[in-house]
């Protein structure tokens, strides 16, 4: 162990404790060194200067009354800020180093050379104000980092700089809006072995979903090169998701998302001789490719698990690769401030009445919905232009923008992932924030109305004009209990995790539908049959989507595996319904390469649709895609909650054909704990109760096919809306027969539906005929959860 003094100490010596001593960061990093190393987690090895060595520089250049005067002076609007700051930098920059420290800092920089078996080797200086990442002071990245630091006059020159980045204009802003005392302030450095990330990669990772604080997720972000451009949101990066609880699982990759980000450019070494570093393009091959493999991914998300669990609460953590040994190293870790201190019992939800056209999209930050008028500032020189209250379409965003994004009423970037400068601000101001839409700037005018839509998952819209919408706060925290499973419908995985908090028995109705339409678009036979498509304009749409994947069915099996896992992983190990695909011919024909694999139908609703498809010829390569996913879903990534339902089964020998096709396909009832269910959405389903109780664990009333074919009514006619009615004495008759009928032959019976939600008096029934579970939609859980509970309480 190298010895410290009153001005240098090493990280191996530094504890959180230290934080008054060294600033949060360099604090941090000492106890991650201390307290982490043997539990994995690699931190490269370097050394701080102290607090005091900073108070012993200001002094010993007799500085402290000169600083004082030049904040006075603009204080009392004598000078500008600009004018201050650049006042005090000049006189950092220009003093001179005490003896001691001087002779501290160099010997130890010489040490950390010799440590790595070398002489002037490159470091990161960073800055770490004593009052920077304290948890009321959650804006970080207020003072400066140099990377790629040689030589020992260079590291000298770069501790100056970060001195005199204490008095950045943004810096001196942000401690007078906080109230720190601008003496009390004092700067460490933390001097650091680079990491070659320059021909790595690195990027930021979170130990929680960034937008709902969901806390059973890591999100890590990743590009090529050194990590100030995924900081700073000048690109879009990669971005994956782990399902944390299931990492202790020897053999399973719980990696519930993936999603390519373009990665433009990428930060690397300027020259050899050091101190400098610059942009250059990534190649066609960088940006078609994923900057970290599933094993690396896994590593990273245990590292969060690791640090996460050491400080026992949520982390904001920036990693680093290094591009010769491809060691993963952390090279900062500061607690996350905004979900972390969220309102847990409140879930706000917000619903856009009718959209205009769409302009641009991106990805979506704060889940909320903005309307008014754009204001396009480009520089940071223009920000006196922007109108209060508007909604601000930028590039990108640094430090430097925050006093204009806190008058927004929303933010759109054209660079940047989710973990970028912008999203992490917009967050922490609660505004709607669209990140990394690519063309905002371009395609967007000033004062042209708009609305900011970021309520729909992950991607957000931007929309022409002002929309309506309705606000609905969902208090969770005062939920009944019931007797009776209440469930949630879902469809859209990248809307799942904002519905974490509900207290849910589980997912009663994940449609895979909605996977396959928004995320896949491709026809499953399409895939299978790739190379014999006759539509060459949709064979070379498939090729652009499938890209990456030698195997075209692949991208099928892993889209779909990987939509649904975030439905799995907001309950479990509560129990997700996944039905099997059931559009109809119509519907499947929109689908990418669809129509020359679909029958035109009079009337596909009852036509070829449901069971009926899987083991026929024409789509049972198709289902069998169905199956790999769902069996990779369990099997692989490990959740194993997942119940498959069939729909629209029509009779017990169809039903024998379709558990015949899983079985071949890998899914066999009752193996692995394998439950299937079926759909009770056709009166056959009722009249042949029993036989079908011998098949299926379970039965999931579907009411509006039930209403629809108990009634003879069609469900989407305008002229006969008045009678087709769920509560209508046929219909109950159905429902209440098939809960006594399903509950003699042992299997349990749910009900899919909105009918719970809009009518109490259903629910009641519901609950007199001693349903198991009904499932609903999440706006509506609450409202259905008191009908229930008043219901039971009745019943009582």
């Amino acid at each position: 162990m190298s010895k410290n003094t009153v001005n240098v100490m090493w990280f191996e010596t530094l504890a959180r404790k230290d934080v008054a001593l060294v600033g949060g960061k360099n604090s941090s990093l000492g106890e991650m060194v201390q307290q982490l190393g043997a539990k994995g987690i690699r931190v490269p090895d370097g050394f701080a200067t102290t607090a005091d060595a900073y108070r012993a520089y200001v002094t010993y250049n007799k500085l402290d009354e000169r600083i004082e005067d030049a904040i006075g002076r603009w204080q009392d609007h004598k000078i500008s800020l600009h004018e201050a700051g650049n006042e005090v930098r000049k006189m950092m920059l220009e003093g001179d180093w005490p003896a001691d420290i001087e002779a501290d800092i160099l010997e130890s920089y010489r040490e950390l050379s010799r440590r790595a078996g070398t002489t002037d080797m490159p470091v990161a200086v960073r800055s770490s104000a004593t009052a920077e990442d304290l948890p009321d002071a959650s804006f970080a990245g207020q003072q400066e980092t140099y990377l790629n630091v040689r030589g020992e006059k260079a590291v000298l020159a770069a501790c100056r700089r970060c001195f005199a980045s204490l008095f950045t204009d943004r810096a001196i802003t942000y401690r007078q809006m906080k109230g720190f005392g601008h003496e009390k302030v004092a700067l460490s450095i933390g001097v650091q072995r680079m990491v070659r990330a320059d021909t790595g990669g690195s990027g930021v990772m979170f130990s929680i979903d960034t937008e709902s604080g969901f806390d059973k997720v890591a999100l890590i972000t990743a590009a090529w090169g050194l990590g100030e451009n995924v900081v700073q949101g000048a690109v879009n990066p990669d971005e994956y998701e782990v399902y944390k609880p299931l990492l202790g699982k020897p053999g399973l990759k719980p990696i519930v998302e993936k999603k390519l980000g373009a990665k433009e450019k990428k930060m690397i070494y300027a020259g050899q001789q050091g101190g400098d570093t610059k942009n250059v393009p990534t190649s066609k091959a960088e940006r078609a490719a994923w900057v970290l493999n599933d094993d690396e991914i896994m590593e990273l998300a245990r590292m969060a698990v690791t640090i996460e669990d050491h400080y026992g609460q949520p982390m904001d953590m920036e990693w680093a690769r290094d591009g010769e040994t491809r060691e993963l190293f952390i090279v900062q870790a500061r607690p996350e401030t905004v979900q972390s201190r969220a309102d847990a019992g409140a879930i706000k939800s917000y619903t856009v009445k009718a959209a205009g056209k769409v302009l641009v999209t991106g990805l979506s930050v704060g889940a909320a919905v903005a309307t008014g008028r754009v204001s396009i500032i480009e520089n940071a020189k223009d920000i006196d232009k922007f109108v209060d209250g508007s909604i601000l379409v930028t590039s990108t965003t640094d430090p430097d923008w925050v006093p204009i994004m806190k008058r927004a009423s929303a933010i759109v970037t054209d660079h940047g992932g989710r973990t970028s400068h912008a999203a992490i601000v917009s967050r922490e101001l609660g505004l709607p924030a669209i990140v990394g839409t690519g063309n905002a700037t371009h395609m967007l005018h000033d004062e042209q109305e708009v609305t900011v839509n970021c309520a729909g998952g992950d991607e957000g819209v931007v929309n022409e004009g002002i929309a309506a919408f309705e606000v609905e706060v969902l208090r969770v925290d005062d939920v009944p209990k019931t007797k009776t499973g209440i469930m949630l419908n879902m469809a859209n995985p990248s809307a799942a995790f904002r519905w974490w908090r509900l207290p849910a028995d589980g997912v009663g109705l994940a449609r895979m539908e909605f996977v396959i339409n928004n995320a896949l678009k491709v026809h499953p036979m399409a895939l299978v049959h790739f190379d014999t498509l006759k539509d060459e304009a949709a064979k070379a749409e498939i090729a652009e989507l499938t890209k990456g994947f030698a195997d075209k069915t692949e991208f099928f099996i892993d889209g779909l595996a990987r939509g649904l896992s975030q439905i799995a992983a907001v309950v479990y190990p509560k129990p997700v319904i996944v039905r099997m695909s059931d559009f109809k011919t119509n519907e499947y024909a929109e689908l990418l390469g669809g129509r020359e694999f679909e029958p035109k139908e009079e009337n596909p609703m009852i036509g070829f649709r449901g069971a009926s498809r899987y083991y026929a010829p024409a789509y049972r390569a198709g289902f069998a895609l169905e199956c790999k996913a769902i069996k990779r879903l369990r099997t692989e990534m490990g959740f194993d909650n997942v119940v498959v339902m069939i729909p629209f089964c029509r009779s017990p020998d169809e039903a024998d054909k379709v558990l015949e096709v899983m079985k071949e396909n890998g899914l066999e009832r009752g193996k692995d704990g394998l439950q299937v269910y079926v759909m009770g959405e056709i009166p056959a389903n009722v009249i042949l109760a029993e036989e079908f109780a011998k098949r299926f664990d379970g039965f999931s009333i579907g009411s509006n096919d039930l209403t629809q074919l108990t009634l003879g009514v069609d469900r989407d006619s305008g002229e006969l809306a008045g009678l087709f009615e769920e509560s209508n004495p046929a219909v109950l008759w159905m429902i209440e027969s098939l809960i006594a009928r399903a509950h003699k032959a042992g299997a349990k019976v749910g009900l899919c539906g909105q009918a719970p939600s809009n009518d109490p008096a259903f629910a009641r029934l519901l609950v007199e005929a001693g349903i198991d579970t009904i499932s609903v939609t999440p706006d509506s859980f609450v409202a259905v959860k008191r009908h229930v509970a008043a219901a039971e309480a009745g019943k009582g």
